[in-house]
């Protein structure tokens, strides 16, 4: 038979996966003799079965329950449901990884109105037994019931202003026995239904309400926020209540043994007198700091110091505790890892190493690498953002915070950058004609598109504030408004976007700058001695090449060239290529980009100061670059010396009903071999110039994409070879470069034997690879995919976190395929995953040499190579 209850008793920290974090906590803190009222665990395969037995709690978890509820009973010396003896409880859930606010405490459960009248006489304190009473029926409405706690708050604040009085604790029994009246009458307005008065169908609703927790909507979002799978389920925790709201020597608290915000290495934390459970969060009341608690009551606080040190001795990390004080006797209710912030979370670690608690490997461990985004970008004001109203949310596309002025074309960005104004580019979708407008803007906001559309790759390189996909947006582009809620933003309106959250405001909130300490410093240092996997960076231009290598980046993965077709009036040049007759008229236009496509490069390789680096030909579809404004278009006509309708029609030509999977990539020199020319030109000119002027070892990877087939690969690659052998020759100079391809078609997993014979190196673009793996539109699946969620088909957004079931297997299939017909192929991955801690995670596991991230999230991939490091070597 399953074992679906636990004792604290028959626990201890390594069960956490069963009892969740509370759970083996709790057992732990027994197990080390501490004050905690005893009681049991209901485990997380519990909340599987209920949810796999249609939302029921079945006989043989039930069975369970009430033993251990009898076992409870024998410690205590108290019944439960009894009316002389009464025994209360708390019900808490408590999932394996934390998950702050996700299901609220049940207090006092077992109470009826019998019951109350019984402890109100035995304890000769009616205001306590009545003020637990009118909390329960509160909290259970709340929670259990789902009636909101708002209707329970109002009747408070009507009674003390009936009462004359400020503050809770000054109502009298007779005020709460009357409150707790009103209350039952409100709950059976609501429900249509008397208050449960049997305490054992109290407990099964609470149990149930923990557990249908797990699946309500601001939990599902913590979950895909955090990694967390569904499948883990949430346990519940049933214990003895202990008391705070007893009298002025009671009382209840919450601790830290370092500063969460800091990391500094001092006990902070507060508590109130005469209250119970959630009254120090809730802000309720103004609680006091704990060292107070020395000048009340001495010898508690002393007991709780002790045990705060022995926590943090055993635990070896900072701890976040909860306690309550009853007449005097102190008890633990729990101790976690403490939540913190990246720059306290650093401190601590480091502290740990020198304080010699832990070694550097548990340090580098320590770290969640996501949370070097807010070491890296400006964050709001912890202030102002709690006073500001958030009006939507989109997804968090990249990270930091933002305030400006709303334009809605990239030319207005750049023309009121430019008289100094700070501006949020808010459109539909970006486009690579809107890189100038992106790179003036503070931040991004768009209606359409996912984390791997235009607007969100782009601007995690530029390491700007993006929030992309929120649909709610009723944009009129046409005069330049828009409505999100109940606000209609116009050109020059004040909007503050969050890209950590995807929460959109209205008006200007005021940001701190990022600050990066000497301890980030320690812990990429240790980082970089653990890891395995090399990491470099996906950047398209000389700064934000020159910044991920401050950030630690060893090469570029990803180079994407078309960016640099944007750049001053080269766009022009293009344009006349794409509008042209002839080869002659093509070569001759993409002679005038030669020179400044050669010029980025030189300085890309000067940037990266010999390390690799990856430049991707041509990519996108055509019609991506041709003019869509009148002006552009007749500008256009004029330089080729065609009319207006001709330009048009040419234009015209270009469209495609599929263009993802259209004219581009490796298809476009198949066609337009000319370009493949001029772009190698530009690579191995600039290799030469930069080795001969700096004496740097460059090495150029020329990277082929959207290959297919391998007589594709092939037809380029030869171009390729032919052109960079001429340059050499002419040159003569010795210069070694690389010809491989970007893996983002299935096709080429499949057959990745036969390409591996022609390519030096492969590195996966799984951005594309799991588009056309899924079959999903990238720029367009985040219409669908909340309901793919809501559904549980699936628990993440594929784009933003590597599918390791399917485009993983295909990746393993070209590594199983490839590596053996050419042992000296490398290769890495350049997506959006290559940031992702899980997919650098799986990339480690499958053996990739390198991961490739946009500049700001070189760090994050760092760290998480480590740790996956440190994690194959257990």
């Amino acid at each position: 038979m399953t074992k679906w209850v636990y004792m604290f008793s028959e626990g201890d920290a390594t069960m956490r996966n069963l009892l969740g974090g509370k759970g083996c906590n709790l057992a732990e803190m027994t197990k080390l003799g501490l004050p905690v009222p005893q009681g049991f665990t209901v485990t997380t395969e519990a909340c599987t079965q209920y949810y796999e037995d249609g939302k029921k709690i079945n006989d043989e978890i039930l069975a369970q329950i009430m033993e251990s509820v009898t076992k409870m009973e024998e410690i205590a010396g108290k019944k439960f449901g009894d009316n002389e003896n009464p025994l209360l409880v708390s019900v808490r859930s408590g999932a394996r990884a934390s998950m702050p606010g996700m299901m609220d405490t049940i207090l006092n459960l077992g109470l009826n109105e019998e019951v109350v009248n019984v402890i109100a006489e035995k304890s000769g304190n009616p205001r306590w037994a009545w003020d637990c009473y009118r909390r329960f029926i509160q909290m259970y409405s709340d929670v259990v019931m789902e009636v909101g706690k708002k209707y329970f708050e109002e009747l408070i604040d009507k009674m003390k202003e009936e009462k004359g009085v400020t503050e809770d604790t000054d109502l009298t029994a007779d005020d709460l026995k009357e409150l707790s009246a009103q209350f039952k009458a409100e709950y059976k307005s609501k429900l249509g239904e008397e208050f449960p008065t049997d305490a054992k169908e109290q407990l099964l609703g609470a149990i149930q309400a923990v557990f249908r927790s797990w699946d309500n909507p601001r939990a599902n979002v913590y979950r895909r926020d955090n990694d967390i799978p569904y499948s883990w389920g949430t346990a519940v925790n049933v214990q003895m209540m202990a008391f705070g709201n007893m009298g002025d020597t009671s009382g209840t608290g919450v601790a830290f043994t370092r500063d969460p915000a800091t990391g500094e290495n001092k006990l902070m934390g507060e508590f109130l007198i005469n209250a119970q459970g959630e009254d120090v969060v809730a802000g309720v009341r103004t609680p006091q700091p704990i060292s107070e608690l020395e000048k009340i009551m001495p010898e508690v606080y002393k007991e709780f110091v002790d045990i705060t040190e022995k926590l943090e001795n055993h635990y070896r990390d900072m701890q976040d505790m909860e306690f309550t004080i009853e007449d005097k006797k102190l008890y633990m209710l729990q101790t976690r890892n403490g939540k913190r912030t990246a720059k306290a979370a650093l401190k601590i670690a480091c502290d740990l190493v020198d304080e010699g608690m832990i070694k550097e490997e548990k340090a580098v461990e320590m770290i969640d690498p996501r949370n070097l985004d807010t070491l890296l970008h400006p964050q709001f004001d912890p202030q102002a953002i709690k006073e500001a109203k958030e009006l939507g949310r989109g997804l968090a596309a990249s990270p930091g915070a933002a305030s400006g002025k709303v334009v809605f074309t990239a030319a207005d960005a750049k023309e009121w950058d430019a008289k100094g104004e700070k501006v949020v580019l808010v459109r539909l979708e970006t486009s690579p004609e809107d890189i100038e407008g992106m790179k003036a803007a503070q931040g991004i906001l768009t209606v359409r598109g996912g984390m791997t559309s235009h607007a969100a790759v782009v601007a995690r390189g530029m390491g700007t504030c993006c929030v992309s996909g929120l649909s709610e947006i009723k944009m009129d582009e046409a005069n330049k408004k828009f409505t999100l809620g109940d606000v209609v933003f116009g050109e020059g309106d004040a909007i503050s976007l969050d890209g950590s959250t995807g929460a959109v405001y209205a008006g200007a909130i005021a940001t701190i700058p990022a600050e990066i300490s000497g301890d980030f410093g320690r812990i990429m240092g240790w980082a970089d001695r653990f890891r395995v996997l090399k990491v470099r960076t996906n950047a398209d231009t000389p700064e934000d090449a020159r910044r991920a290598r401050e950030l630690g980046a060893e090469g570029i993965g990803l180079c994407r060239t078309e960016h640099m077709f944007f750049e001053g009036d080269r766009i022009d040049a293009f344009r006349e290529m794409i509008c042209s007759d002839t080869v002659e008229e093509r070569e001759a236009a993409l002679e005038k980009i030669l020179p400044v496509q050669q010029g980025d490069f030189e300085k890309l390789y000067e940037a990266l100061e010999g390390n690799p680096v990856t430049i991707r030909f041509l990519d996108p579809p055509l019609h991506e670059f041709v003019p869509t404004e009148e002006a552009d278009i007749k500008k256009l006509a004029d330089a080729q010396g065609k009319t207006v309708d001709q330009i048009k029609e040419i234009i015209e030509g270009l469209h495609e009903f599929n263009p993802m999977m259209g004219h581009r990539g490796c298809r476009l020199t198949v066609t337009y071999p000319e370009i493949a020319k001029m772009q190698t030109r530009a690579i191995i000119r600039a290799a030469i110039n930069v080795k001969k002027n700096t004496n740097l070892d460059v090495k150029p990877e020329i990277m082929i994409p959207l290959v297919g087939e391998v007589k594709e690969f092939k037809f380029v690659k030869d171009i390729v070879i032919a052109t960079a052998e001429e340059e050499i020759n002419k040159a003569e100079v010795k210069l070694d470069y690389e010809v491989g391809t970007m893996i983002e078609i299935p096709r080429a997993c499949l057959t990745a034997d036969a390409i591996a014979k022609e390519a030096d190196f492969f590195c996966f673009g799984t951005n594309d690879l799991t588009q056309m793996t899924y079959g999903f539109s990238r720029d367009d699946a985040g219409k669908f995919l909340d309901s793919y969620y809501d559904a549980k088909i699936f628990e993440y957004d594929p784009f933003a976190k590597l599918d390791q079931v399917g485009v993983g297997s295909l990746m393993k299939m070209a590594l199983d395929k490839g590596r053996p017909v050419n042992d000296a192929l490398h290769f890495g991955i350049c997506g959006e995953h290559g940031g992702d801690p899980s997919s650098v995670e799986f990339c480690h596991e499958i053996g990739l040499d390198y991961v490739s991230a946009s500049p700001f999230r070189v760090p994050i991939a760092r760290l998480a190579a480590a740790q996956a490091a440190i994690k194959a070597s257990k």
